[in-house]
């Protein structure tokens, strides 16, 4: 028999842990003497514990994947209102990129999450987590289905898992979703912007300027949760990260053109101190300093598809501002282009690699400016 203990208001003794499988998700149970309620887990639970979240991750990439909302559903205690807003918001998700991908005339193939278990404590009979994930996407054009392409997004999760008969399930779950504002698509699924996409063609890099390729390899980097695991999914630490504040997307921008494009830095567009002047952190100032200075120029600017064609033009150390209500709120800077010539860039708030430069930027009213930078 198995008996579920609430944690009480001291510290709590780890005596012996259990493990049973149902359903096929493990759910350990702790023989605890009466301690502290709240109080963090030791390293091998943690251990534990990444292995379940990371389990349920592969079963919601997989609903997702295959539009399983019956499956995605499975993962949530939706009898619980934050668990049933967790799970409203997936199946949005889950909505969006089906409807991106059809405008995209593409097919996803893969979704695959690495979790990293930052912390986690006891909460009521489960835990509270707060997560690093790290998710890449492969996908092929449905003309070129032999040719794939990837990209990357990190996100940073907390989480709340609690047991009921024959599963762990999430009670809550709040990050910052490159997705969360997107609305459908319906309005832009034409037949001749899948054939402009379809029509694109893979773009020769290899005389791409040496400030370029340097600016692209920071970028690539630094780009923190949606990195390649090699970087350890962080921020370069010289430099405040200023997410708290409201978005790091401009800062990021600037130290890339700074540490690997070689810009110097001048009395408007300048950091030290561990603090960025308005031009190096806010992406309005950013892009007009960046305009107005001469060292970037306008290449198109307008709804998707008044710049879908111009956007072929980008190159890598390039950059895309978006823009809401006439002003700009954020920055991502062009790192690459894939097999039809369709621009990849990467960001911060939310953390992105190589990603298709308007995916997740499909509400109503978005502009795009294109902006070339002189190198």
């Amino acid at each position: 028999m198995v008996i579920f203990i609430r944690f009480k208001r001291v510290t709590v003794f780890l005596l012996a842990m259990v493990f049973l499988s149902f359903g096929g998700l493990g759910i350990y149970f702790l023989h605890l003497s009466t301690k502290t309620s709240a109080a963090f887990i030791d390293e091998d639970l943690k251990g534990m514990l990444t292995i379940e979240v990371q389990q349920l991750f592969d079963l919601r990439n997989q609903a997702l994947l295959e539009k399983d909302t019956d499956m995605l559903a499975n993962l949530y205690a939706t009898e619980v209102r934050y668990g049933l807003w967790a799970y409203e918001h997936e199946l949005k998700k889950m909505n969006y990129l089906h409807n991106w991908s059809d405008k995209q005339s593409i097919v996803f193939k893969e979704i695959n999450s690495q979790v990293i278990v930052r912390s986690a404590k006891n909460k009521q009979e489960g835990f509270s987590l707060s997560l690093l994930v790290s998710t890449e996407y492969q996908y092929v054009y449905e003309d070129a289905v032999k040719t794939y392409n990837s990209f990357r997004l990190g996100t940073y999760h907390v989480l709340d898992l609690m047991p009921d008969d024959k599963r762990w399930c999430i009670t809550r779950e709040w990050y910052t979703d490159p997705f969360a504002d997107s609305l459908d698509l319906d309005e832009l699924k034409s037949q001749e912007i899948q054939q402009q996409i379809l029509s694109g063609e893979p773009k020769n890099l290899s005389d791409l300027n040496e400030r370029r390729v340097k600016a692209v390899a920071y970028a690539d980097q630094y780009c923190g949760a949606a990195s390649l695991p090699e970087y350890s999914f962080q921020y370069n630490p010289k430099y405040r990260n200023y997410n708290p504040q409201g978005g790091d997307c401009a800062n990021f921008a600037s130290q890339m053109l700074y540490e690997g494009g070689n810009f110097r830095k001048n009395s408007t567009w300048n950091y030290e101190r561990g603090a960025g002047s308005k031009a190096w952190i806010n992406a309005n100032a950013f892009n007009n300093y960046m305009l107005y200075s001469g060292r970037a120029s306008l290449i198109a600017s307008g709804t998707y598809e008044k710049v879908l064609a111009a956007s072929h033009k980008l190159l890598p150390g390039d950059y895309v501002a978006y823009e809401k209500k006439g002003k700009v709120t954020h920055i991502s800077v062009v790192t690459g282009i894939d097999s039809k010539g369709y621009a990849l860039v990467n960001s911060h708030n939310s953390d992105r690699y190589r990603v298709p430069w308007d995916l997740g930027w499909s509400n109503k009213g978005i502009k795009f400016r294109l902006v070339r930078v002189h190198y």
